[in-house]
């Protein structure tokens, strides 16, 4: 139990971090899980994940895809309109990533959990229209517990399984016992394949903006994996990084290659959900992660009194947008 207990960073209490210019941001209720941003500023949120064992705020409502226009001098959430056939009562939006073709048509892949299962949707944006067009739902036996995507191409993309197992009682067991069975899959039209494994619970997954390493965030291992990507797109492992909080998703400034985490300093506050003792936030910004001596800054950390289960943080031009799990959104100016 106490190896359950360590990798919960269950007795870690945390100092706050405040910044001084933050607000929630209006219309976003029931959790931000994911952020991406494009080079332009335009910010995609998912949000209404109901993931087993942690907390929803709106059980029955079906999850939404948000839109921010970080480039307006007070930029509001708008929820994309999806297009007819898809099934949006289903809709359990978790990880999500975005590719510019060199058409510039942007697509939006959605990590999707329908009926407790795991798909990528795969999304065409029109932006005069402020909607999605549904692609295609990708399923495949080695996309079994997908938790976030970093997308390769118009339709390949890495992805994450956070567990071995999909059942929620295996899936604690697989957690209590500590098997690392947990991996990235490389997903393309013509190969699907497992390209690295032995994770506790592989979550957040990123590039470098020169597309040469592939960042994996360990939640249950408090770590962030380097690796390098071969021209088969296998992973070769290079360095890991320890931290001590649980590490959700990473986020790249695609000018400075900082990686940007949005993190659970206490798991169990997480999964218990005390409303005496509620689950916290962390932002960490991780500077020359290649060099040997990375920086890691604290940039944010709350107490879950205004902020709960911190699981994204991206950044644009000055402005720092943090998502949680099942709560609210930070929108802040650095």
């Amino acid at each position: 139990l106490s190896s359950c207990r360590n990798r919960l960073n269950a007795s870690r209490e945390i100092a706050p971090v405040t910044l001084p210019n933050c607000r929630l941001i209006k219309g976003i209720e029931t959790g931000s899980e994911d952020i991406d941003i494009l080079p332009n500023g335009l910010a995609f949120i998912s949000s209404g994940l109901k993931y087993p064992g942690i907390k929803s705020l709106a059980p029955d409502k079906a999850g939404e895809i948000f839109l921010m226009d970080l480039n307006e001098d007070n930029p509001r959430a708008v929820e994309l309109r999806i297009s007819r056939g898809f099934d949006l009562a289903s809709f359990n939006p978790h990880g999500i990533s975005t590719y510019v073709d060199r058409d510039n048509t942007v697509y939006l892949f959605v990590v999707n959990h329908p009926h407790q299962k795991s798909t990528v949707e795969l999304f065409k944006f029109l932006e005069d229209d402020n909607s999605l067009v549904h692609l295609k739902t990708i399923r495949h036996d080695l996309l079994t517990s997908v938790n976030d995507i970093v997308a390769m191409g118009p339709d390949s993309f890495y992805a994450t399984n956070d567990h071995y197992f999909s059942d929620f009682i295996l899936m604690f067991l697989e957690m209590f016992l500590g098997l690392t069975w947990s991996n990235v899959v490389y997903y393309s039209p013509k190969e699907v394949k497992e390209v690295a494994a032995g994770f506790y619970s592989a979550n957040g997954i990123n590039t470098s903006p020169n597309r040469k390493y592939i960042y994996v965030a360990d939640v249950f291992d408090h770590n962030v994996h380097v690796m390098e990507k071969h021209a088969n797109w296998n992973l070769t492992h290079v360095k890991t990084l320890q931290l001590d909080t649980l590490v959700d998703n990473l986020s790249i400034d695609p000018h400075t290659g900082d990686i940007w985490i949005g993190c659970h300093p206490n798991g169990m506050k997480l999964f218990y959900n005390d409303p005496e003792n509620l689950p916290a936030s962390e932002v960490l910004c991780i500077q020359n992660i290649l060099s040997e001596e990375p920086a890691v800054m604290r940039i944010y950390a709350d107490n879950g009194s205004v902020l709960q289960g911190s699981s994204v943080a991206s950044v644009y031009k000055g402005k720092l947008l943090i998502g949680t799990v099942f709560h609210r959104a930070l929108y802040c100016e650095l």
